[in-house]
């Protein structure tokens, strides 16, 4: 899941995004309204959380442009992070199309949660996926192979859940670069290519990520 977060103070933007990052998510992070419209021309997310309080506006323009303006490619879920706490302040986020509405200071397991329930509402999965005989439980961030578990680190993590989120379609190499991995991911060390080929070793024989050749990779049901 890649994240857009939109937030001015940049110490806490700091700690989210950390933060974010070791929960397996690839997060770009922006510090003004101009910076987010810049990305969102050319970067498909999966969340956005926004701050409304921006030197440049109101998060509340942006996330009302993200419904109306074809050139801005709008979020799945739209999070709003504000310390506004007014009821008015909260129904007017929700009915600007935000998905969600979390008052600072806020819990980061809270957040979390937060994150982890939108992708449920979004996809329509629970908070363990199954695609044969892999189970994911999204929460602890384990998995399983036949039974076993499979330790894997943070990017393998959120590689083999973007997988499971799309069971039997083929990804292609932009797929996973768009929505696994963020800016700051380093294109030698952290490749698709690398990571995916340790995935496929971990997750052992038969092979339940395939290559589709001149395609990508599909993540098939090896029960």
């Amino acid at each position: 899941m890649r994240i857009l977060l939109v937030e001015d103070e940049t110490a806490l933007a700091e700690v989210v995004a950390l933060g974010l990052r070791n929960e397996a998510y690839a997060v770009d992070v922006v510090g003004t309204l101009a910076a987010a419209d810049e990305l969102l021309r050319i970067v498909d997310f999966d969340v956005a959380c926004i701050d409304l309080g921006l030197p440049d506006g109101d998060g509340l323009d942006l996330i009302r442009r993200l419904a109306t303006d074809p050139e801005l490619c709008r979020p799945r879920r739209i999070i709003v992070l504000t310390a506004r706490d007014a009821v008015t302040d909260r129904v007017a986020g929700l009915d600007a199309g935000a998905d969600d509405y979390l008052v600072k200071p806020f819990a980061f397991p809270e957040l979390v949660a937060r994150l982890r329930a939108l992708g449920r509402r979004r996809d329509g999965h629970g908070a363990v996926l199954e695609v044969g005989d892999v189970t994911m439980d999204v929460a602890t961030h384990q998995v399983w192979r036949a039974g076993t578990e499979v330790p894997l680190t943070a990017r393998e993590f959120a590689l083999l859940r973007y997988f499971m989120h799309h069971p039997g379609e083929v990804l292609s190499l932009g797929d996973l670069l768009e929505h696994v991995w963020d800016a700051n991911a380093d294109p030698f060390t952290s490749s698709p290519r690398v990571i995916l080929s340790r995935l496929r070793r971990k997750l052992g024989t038969p092979a339940p990520i395939v290559t589709v050749t001149n395609v990508g990779y599909q993540l098939v049901s090896q029960a």
